[in-house]
């Protein structure tokens, strides 16, 4: 797991339009890293609500929100269209970043167990070091935790 003061993994993935996205493009501004298990379920309906609902004070405090699931960027389009989310949502269907965080971890789930993505953030500095690393984050208060972080 990662950790306070690491260098955050440096990925490039896909957005919502297919195009790539990486780390690098967002050198000199803080991010919001937040990672989830899946597009329109109800828990991450509502963290990605909750993340688009204080887009503006996060902007305003210099960070950017980055989401980031296993689902296809055809479902992350759907998924921002549908609950017009004005963040960036990227794709990782072969686990790229999800296993670089560390959040592909064992899931329990009605006494079933599985591997999955363990809902996730992180915030990360203008020079890319973790400030802040959360595993098993709530859906309903990550966004307004991590906004209160950032002062």
């Amino acid at each position: 797991m990662l950790e306070v003061g690491m260098k955050a993994p440096a990925f490039t993935l896909p957005d919502k339009d297919g195009n790539p996205v990486s780390l690098s493009d967002f050198l000199g501004k803080k991010i919001v890293l937040y990672f989830y298990p899946r597009d329109n379920t109800p828990g991450c309906t509502r963290q990605a609500l909750a993340y688009a609902a204080l887009n503006a004070e996060f902007a305003a405090r210099g960070a950017a929100v980055i989401g980031i699931s296993k689902d296809s960027s055809a479902s992350h389009q759907k998924f921002a269209e549908k609950n017009a989310l004005p963040f960036v949502l990227l794709s990782d269907p072969e686990r790229r970043a999800i296993e670089a965080y560390g959040v592909w971890q064992e899931k329990r789930n009605y006494g079933k167990v599985s591997m999955g993505v363990v809902r996730s953030s992180f915030v990360i500095d203008e020079q890319g070091v973790i400030v802040r690393a959360d595993y098993k984050v709530k859906a309903d208060s990550n966004a307004a935790d991590l906004l209160a972080f950032l002062g």
